[in-house]
């Protein structure tokens, strides 16, 4: 098979797809998420939504611009996809969020528009760019702010299409935290304690779990700000 395949079996075990009968499945063009945080749109709507059989049925939808990324239509079936992407389905009115679950799949949830609209994107990295400061975002998008208040291991609140900062969640004591990595990915909680590279967070059951802090994705300064089942 040629670039766009890779071998069924050793694709990805966050990627929520058959191991067994068609050998090979689509492989994903370099983008914003990396092969194990993301999954190519073809297997997400074959595999994870059964909206088409065949990566024939999934180009033809693809053509019309019938599906939107983060508010951009998206016409390439190896477009990866992932962790609070939203998905828009323009002839179905339909929205979803993508997410990690509990077993570290990438699944997604159903949303509805206004959701769809917001997109939380963790700081990964700062650096000066002509004066200003660029944020580095965990989806490959680096974005130009004026005024300096942000941290890495923040989160900032996009608005969609236009990728503007709606609002700034900061990674402190009482955040609203998803877990992105590790055995207790897919867990919410909220920040007990930050020592180091370490966090201490709640759980829902008000457990008290300690984990790695690159792990944490905030997702609101108390609350969570986006659905997540």
């Amino acid at each position: 098979m040629g670039k766009d395949h890779l071998k069924r079996l050793a694709a990805p075990k966050t990627w929520n797809v058959r191991r067994k009968g068609i050998k090979f499945i689509t492989k994903p063009v370099p983008g914003p998420h990396s092969i194990e945080k993301g999954i190519p749109l073809s297997a997400l709507l074959k595999e994870v939504l059964d909206y088409a059989a065949t990566t024939r049925e999934v180009k033809k939808i693809l053509h019309t611009s019938e599906i939107k990324i983060d508010g951009k239509p998206r016409k390439d079936f190896r477009f990866p996809i992932g962790v609070f992407d939203t998905l828009e389905f323009k002839g179905t009115n339909e929205f979803f969020r993508i997410i990690m679950d509990k077993k570290g799949k990438v699944g997604l949830i159903k949303i509805g528009r206004e959701e769809a609209s917001l997109k939380p994107c963790k700081i990964i990295g700062k650096r000066l760019v002509r004066g200003k400061t660029q944020l580095n975002l965990y989806d490959g998008k680096n974005i130009l702010v004026d005024k300096d208040g942000y941290k890495v291991g923040d989160t900032v609140l996009l608005s969609l299409p236009d990728q503007k900062i709606s609002k700034h969640f900061k990674l402190g004591k009482k955040s609203a935290i998803f877990l992105t990595g590790g055995k207790h990915i897919g867990e919410t909680g909220k920040v007990e304690d930050i020592a180091e590279s370490r966090i201490i967070y709640k759980n829902k059951d008000g457990e008290l779990v300690e984990t790695l802090k690159d792990y944490a994705f905030v997702i609101g300064s108390d609350n969570p700000i986006i659905s997540l089942e």
